[in-house]
């Protein structure tokens, strides 16, 4: 059985809890090398394990018995450290660890990837195993797991059930016919084990509904495709989503929770990886926390799309150098729109609501002008859209007659049929994990806020 290690992350917490971390006294480490710098008398290692986004400094000197084989340790090395916890309340680290062993536990090879010198987000990209050791994607995966669980916080605490939705099914749900498709034979696009057409889902939405029609409140929380070969930023093939669907909720309600439960997740964030939003704020997008911290100070604005269509029009007037200046009622707004509206002209988080119903999926609310529906997009500033929402048709005339001009009737029968066995007015919303990681942190690329990203001609691991 191994040796338990003591955690940096517990040092730092006694530290924080004025204990004399003195008393913890001789401290085993076990973690991996960051650096190692040495002279002919003294040494220094910085390690990490792992178990928080800060390394510890250790000190070894002549007298360790292995200290000239201790000075040829490589980056990357797994060591264990025996020693002294020592405290340096006038340096830069508050406490340093003073060995008396360190022990080599897993050597590194000549062609290990990660080098002492700045590498590029793109170089790292092909390396993606290795990610984590950095300082960037360790504090980005530590704050995708915290931002994880903070989406779980939120929605349990305030009476949301969970629901696992299937990754396999036989619709589209949006009607974008962009799905992956699921075979068992290369020569058959129709899967013999189920007897029929099955994709990986596009969206948990129209599996969940269902549940909240029951338990009132529910979300699904999980990974979702779509085939779009969109080389963007933006794009991925695989991501995972936030679904909420809540009964009883017209639009409004549902943009109270849209924009609660953003704010919510921002301010979890914000006190639960302090060290790691400080190294995004200083090494990746400065302003990063002073922008989050705008979004919390005040209401998000509701403005309709067609108020939004004005506006762009008259900046267009005005010389503003869109690439696509021509703005007409019932386009679908391209990212540039969206951020001018949200940074040039509400200079902050908004909604945009009711949009043209030709451009929505066929199974949002249709207002009264017959026109739109109660949908709202959430759109914040330097991103765009993060959110995606609607109120959803509860008329059964009204829905089935949207479907049967798409042809998706078929299949679907159960999920109209909710609108006469007890529906009723409710609504919900789509947030995508991975882009609302990329808006908090400020990293710019999809492709890094996931461990191991899917996109179109690219499936390395």
């Amino acid at each position: 059985m191994q040796e338990k290690a003591t955690t940096i992350q517990s040092l730092f917490e006694s530290l924080k809890a004025n204990e004399d971390l003195t008393k913890k006294n001789p401290c085993l480490l076990k973690g991996w090398v960051r650096t190692n710098r040495s002279s002919k008398a003294i040494g220094f290692l910085e390690v990490n394990d792992g178990s928080c986004f800060k390394s510890i400094q250790v000190v070894y000197d002549e007298k360790l018995a292995n200290f000239a084989e201790v000075g040829h340790i490589l980056t990357g090395a797994c060591v264990a450290v025996r020693g002294e916890i020592v405290l340096t309340p006038e340096m830069k680290q508050p406490f340093e660890l003073h060995a008396s062993e360190v022990e080599l536990l897993g050597d590194v090879a000549e062609d290990y990837p990660l080098q002492k010198k700045r590498m590029s987000l793109e170089y790292l990209r092909e390396i993606a195993p290795m990610r984590p050791r950095t300082n960037t994607f360790n504090a980005l995966y530590r704050v995708r797991s915290k931002l994880a669980l903070a989406v779980h916080e939120y929605f349990q605490s305030n009476g949301f059930v969970y629901v696992h939705t299937p990754e396999i099914t036989s619709n589209d749900a949006e009607g974008a016919g962009q799905t992956f498709t699921v075979i068992t034979d290369a020569k058959d696009p129709i899967n013999d084990f189920y007897g029929r057409k099955v994709s990986l889902t596009v969206s948990g939405q129209l599996h969940v509904e269902p549940f909240a029609l029951s338990f009132g409140k529910v979300y699904t929380f999980g990974p979702t495709f779509r085939a779009e070969k969109s080389n963007t930023t933006r794009h991925a093939s695989e991501f995972w989503m936030i679904e909420p669907e809540i009964a009883f909720a017209d639009l409004s309600d549902d943009m109270d929770v849209m924009e609660d439960s953003i704010k919510f997740c921002i301010r979890y964030i914000l006190a639960n990886c302090p060290d790691e939003m400080k190294f995004f704020d200083t090494f990746i997008a400065k302003g990063t926390i002073e922008k989050l911290e705008a979004v919390l100070a005040k209401p998000f604005v509701r403005m309709s799309y067609t108020e939004g269509i004005e506006r762009l029009k008259e900046a267009v007037k005005k010389g503003h150098p869109f690439e696509n200046k021509n703005i007409e009622w019932g386009m679908d707004l391209q990212s540039e729109h969206e951020r001018y509206l949200t940074e040039e002209v509400v200079k902050g988080p908004m909604f945009l609501t009711d949009y043209p119903k030709e451009i929505k999926a066929f199974y949002m609310k249709e207002n009264a002008d017959g026109k739109t529906v109660a949908a709202a997009d959430c759109l914040v500033p330097g991103e765009g859209e993060i959110i995606g929402g609607s109120q959803r048709e509860d008329n059964y005339d009204v829905l089935k007659a949207k479907m049967d001009k798409l042809g998706n009737t078929e299949g679907l029968e159960w999920y109209l049929n909710l609108r006469k066995w007890g529906g009723c007015v409710h609504s919900g919303f789509g947030i995508g994990f991975d882009r609302l990681l990329m808006y908090i942190t400020g990293v710019a690329n999809i492709r890094d806020t996931e461990p191991y990203p899917r996109t179109s001609s690219n499936l390395k691991y």
